[in-house]
């Protein structure tokens, strides 16, 4: 997901997809625990999509208060 992807969300999606990313990051940490997963870069791939994401819905909150 990129920058422009996020921006084309309204804000209802953008929670949505937040706590899908943040049950997919829980689900891949049980998985090391019970067993070994191969691409470990998932992690930082899913932490980097829920950055963008929260950094797109603090700017919009942002722009409403200034307004």
């Amino acid at each position: 997901m990129n920058a422009k992807e996020v921006r084309a969300l309204q804000d209802e999606e953008i929670k949505i997809e937040l706590t899908r990313l943040r049950a997919k990051v829980y689900e891949l940490r049980s998985e090391t625990v019970t067993e070994k997963i191969k691409d470990t870069s998932q992690f930082g791939k899913l932490k980097k999509d829920i950055a963008r994401l929260l950094t797109e819905r603090r700017s919009r909150s942002l722009a409403t208060v200034k307004k």
